[in-house]
């Protein structure tokens, strides 16, 4: 239990922002977590985060959404890291950037990317990829 009395520890706090999908763990079908993007400044998508596991009914409704990634994708080549500031390497599937999803993600944030793992809220089949809070930009809201 929490202590209410000032000076006691309360849990951080969480917004919601958007970011594109750019690649998940598992299979499109079936897909066990999310990495997600946001674009910098000369408009390439950059790593901001990854999700915690998906629940198995969200898995499915994410991966009714999935396209697999073509050639050139902006994630080619790159390694992700299982936890902040581990070695081990996630094995993931890349897909193709245009679809968006909300999450919750506290305000640990170091050189734009969230320390912690992301919970997923929905996806955004309002928004597209263009409209995500650009990289470095936290917890700020998508237009849309």
């Amino acid at each position: 239990m929490i202590d209410p009395r000032p000076g006691s520890l309360r849990p951080p706090r969480r917004d919601t922002t958007e970011a594109a999908i750019g690649a998940v763990t598992g299979t499109l079908i079936r897909p066990q977590l999310l990495v997600l993007g946001g674009h910098d400044q000369a408009g390439r998508l950059r790593a901001v985060g990854r999700t915690a596991l998906l629940r198995p009914d969200v898995s499915h409704h994410v991966g009714e959404h999935l396209a697999a990634a073509g050639p050139g994708h902006p994630f080619e080549g790159m390694r992700f890291a299982s936890a902040w500031g581990s070695r081990d390497a996630l094995d993931v599937v890349l897909v193709r950037p245009d679809l968006v999803a909300e999450v919750s993600a506290d305000r640990a944030v170091d050189l734009g990317v969230f320390r912690h793992p992301l919970r997923f809220q929905r996806i955004r089949l309002d928004v597209t990829a263009s409209d995500v809070p650009p990289f470095g930009q936290g917890s700020a809201a998508a237009a849309g």
